[in-house]
């Protein structure tokens, strides 16, 4: 099992970095209810430590408080152009540390969180609008994964 310690500090900054990312993503997909996803992010981070005992790794990363990308963007598309660097670069190191099935615990953990995030503010009356959509699947795709 693959847990914190096999991560050097800097590699686990990149390992919890990315689920907020992805978060971030969505968040900034469609204007309002910014406040509503981002409670509903660490909803989700509560939700997935409820399910504790499953994957060591998983564990130590929902455990941790989110952390967030401190970098200034000067737009919403290059926050999700790095976020999504961020999402690949996380999910390349995974595959070379950590298990193939704890891989995909991650990328899933990641993909329900931008769901959650997404549905947490209704758009237009839709549970998720069509530009969230689009960031759950550049997300998906960056996670080169079809979770979700």
């Amino acid at each position: 099992m693959t847990s914190k310690s096999d991560f050097t500090a800097e590699e686990w900054q990149l390992i919890l970095e990315a689920p907020p990312s992805a978060g971030m993503i969505v968040v900034t997909a469609q204007r309002g209810g910014s406040f509503r996803e981002t409670i509903a992010m660490a909803k989700g981070y509560v939700e997935a430590r409820q399910q504790h005992g499953k994957s060591e790794l998983l564990d130590d990363i929902v455990a941790a408080k989110p952390e967030r990308d401190h970098t200034h963007y000067h737009s919403p598309e290059e926050l999700r152009q790095h976020g999504l660097q961020h999402l690949r670069d996380s999910v390349a190191l995974l595959k070379r540390k950590a298990t193939a099935g704890e891989v995909e615990e991650y990328r899933g953990f990641i993909v329900t969180l931008s769901h959650k995030v997404a549905a947490a503010h209704r758009e237009h009356g839709q549970e998720i609008s069509e530009s969230e959509q689009a960031a759950i699947n550049d997300i998906t795709q960056a996670l080169n994964t079809t979770v979700g």
